[in-house]
């Protein structure tokens, strides 16, 4: 709760009298006023200054409710807050966000209407909010007693808080700006990373009950993911709980670990591995300023910034509105209309309302604008088909080299780099056989499993370029520890697309960083073709296999046998 700030004109100037914050309620108006004119103390280089500790205490035990001050560095008194005799509420500090630095710059000093230490509540907000330093100072006969003194220690010291031992108020001496440089330069040193290196940092989470070996070649993926999104990786954490905190995903306690973790480490953004609803994403953020995403964002975010013809912008950005729209969140009671005079006419729609609106309207003429570039594709598409000319569609996994292939074997310059969604937009290049003949070899979107269904709605326009392919060319990644996953993945994806019963060719790439035997015995186990992208003197058998499917398509591997046998 937060009191009615007085204002007064004076000589046509406003002055705010600072608002104070926390339980305010049965306070006297004289009691209010005093709280106010806390505002107008200033400290220098103590913690706090004997009279402003006598005036709290005092006044702290006439209202027998606690009461607590955030300070900043220049000793100006940012936020009076009352609690009840048991503790106080912290409010938002929006105002002061922590941004790249090692601690808020905000020290809290409160009353103790007894001689009690800190507790554990006061040193998860130490923590939580990464405040400079937090104080209690206990109350003997309305006057101070006890300080307690307790604040963060650098990354990698044996403890993560330094509790000082307690101390008579008047006795204690500490020069706080001199203290609190030398603090925050230990913290800067012990960072590992460069601090002008302005890329996100995060914290990796995976919280499922599945199988922990599943969860760890989930995270890995994860891993990958965020590389691709140029986001530094600084921790992850692998949790397997009995059942699923329907709120937070995991315990209370064990998020609030994980932000202090997170923040000891220095990390701006937190990366869920399993997608959050917007209640969980609405909870947890309440908890702390890091940034909070999931998989599905991520994944979005890489394809928005990789998208660059008309179609993958068109289709990126419907799959980015259509996630974000039932997380649209907002102060007081969201989507409802304000009606108030003669028939029904009032102050409108709420912002968020508003905002929802818009969203939708966005939505519907991207869908439009998508409907009419898929019937532009299908038309150039329909002119192919007439030609005569065969299709050859590679699929695979993301970064399985896809592109690689298609520069190699046509010659091209198809933009190819070593990270996950490289490829978005469709290309297409001839590819010329002997005797005069000649197939288009098309390139497409990476696969990936648990692929967001928005995501897949979006993209399922330029997927219908495989319904026209003759063949398809299934590029798997061999040296991937995980490719049979990857091989199960795409499978999936593509009964969920109707082309399963496509002809098929399934491609080992990358073989040049396995052994031979390795090789052949991955191809005998896969009937499949084993090349390197970047040698094209592998291709031979790729080529001969699919000239074989689309020239003479009676010839299939089964009857490749029969004819071997017979020879």
């Amino acid at each position: 709760m937060v009191s009615r700030a007085l204002c007064y004109n004076i000589i046509n100037r406003r002055i705010y009298i600072p608002a104070l914050y926390g339980n305010l309620s049965g306070l006297k108006a004289s009691y209010l006023n005093s709280l106010e004119r806390v505002y107008r103390r200033k400290i220098h280089g103590e913690i706090i200054t004997p009279e402003l500790a006598r005036y709290l205490t005092e006044l702290s035990s006439e209202i027998y409710r606690q009461i607590g001050i955030l300070i900043d560095r220049n000793g100006t008194i940012t936020h009076v807050i009352v609690g009840d005799a048991k503790g106080i509420i912290i409010p938002p500090l929006e105002d002061y966000p922590l941004g790249r630095k090692a601690l808020r710059g905000l020290r809290l000093v409160h009353t103790h209407l007894k001689e009690y230490p800190l507790n554990q509540d006061d040193l998860t907000d130490l923590a939580l909010l990464r405040l400079d330093l937090i104080a209690a100072i206990g109350i003997k006969d309305g006057l101070p007693g006890n300080i307690y003194v307790a604040y963060l220690m650098p990354q990698g010291s044996e403890k993560e808080i330094e509790v000082l031992p307690q101390k008579h108020f008047y006795t204690f001496k500490l020069e706080f700006h001199t203290f609190i440089q030398s603090l925050e330069e230990e913290m800067q040193r012990a960072i590992l990373f460069d601090q002008k290196d302005r890329r996100e940092r995060a914290i990796l989470v995976s919280v499922s009950e599945r199988p922990k070996y599943m969860q760890e070649d989930s995270m890995e993926e994860l891993k990958e993911l965020a590389l691709s999104s140029n986001v530094i990786v600084l921790d992850t954490l692998i949790q397997r709980p009995k059942e699923i905190n329907p709120k937070y995903l995991m315990g209370e306690g064990k998020l609030k670990e994980l932000i202090i973790n997170a923040m000891n480490r220095g990390a701006t953004l937190l990366i869920f591995d399993q997608d959050l609803s917007p209640s969980q994403i609405k909870a947890i953020t309440e908890f702390t300023e890091l940034k909070v995403i999931d998989r599905t964002q991520l994944i979005l975010d890489i394809f928005a910034s990789r998208a660059h013809s008309k179609d993958g912008k068109v289709q990126v950005e419907l799959a980015q509105l259509k996630y974000r729209l039932p997380r649209l969140t907002g102060k007081g009671t969201a989507m409802s209309r304000l009606m108030g005079g003669i028939g029904g006419r009032g102050p409108g729609e709420m912002k968020l309302e508003v905002d929802r609106r818009r969203v939708r309207e966005k939505i519907n003429l991207l869908e439009k604008e998508l409907k009419s570039l898929s019937e532009a594709r299908r038309q150039r598409r329909h002119k192919r088909v007439q030609r005569g000319i065969p299709i050859v569609s590679i699929i695979g996994y993301t970064n399985a080299g896809k592109s690689t292939l298609l520069n190699s074997l046509t010659k091209s310059s198809v933009f190819v780099e070593d990270k996950m969604f490289a490829t978005l937009d469709t290309s297409s290049r001839r590819l010329r056989f002997p005797r005069e003949r000649e197939v288009i070899i098309t390139d497409t979107v990476g696969f990936i499993r648990n692929l967001p269904g928005d995501l897949m709605a979006a993209f399922k326009a330029t997927l219908e370029e495989l319904e026209d392919a003759d063949l398809l060319l299934h590029i798997v990644d061999a040296s991937n520890p995980r490719f049979e996953q990857h091989i199960e993945s795409v499978g999936k994806i593509l009964e969920e697309l109707h082309l399963s019963q496509k002809p098929g060719i399934l491609v080992f790439n990358k073989i040049d960083k396995l052994e031979k035997e390795e090789v052949k015995n991955i191809t005998l186990r896969h009937d499949s073709v084993a090349i390197s992208a970047l040698d094209t003197s592998t291709f031979q058998s790729l080529l001969t296999a699919i000239e074989g499917r689309v020239f003479m398509p009676w010839r299939t591997p089964e009857t490749e046998k029969t004819a071997e046998a017979i020879r």
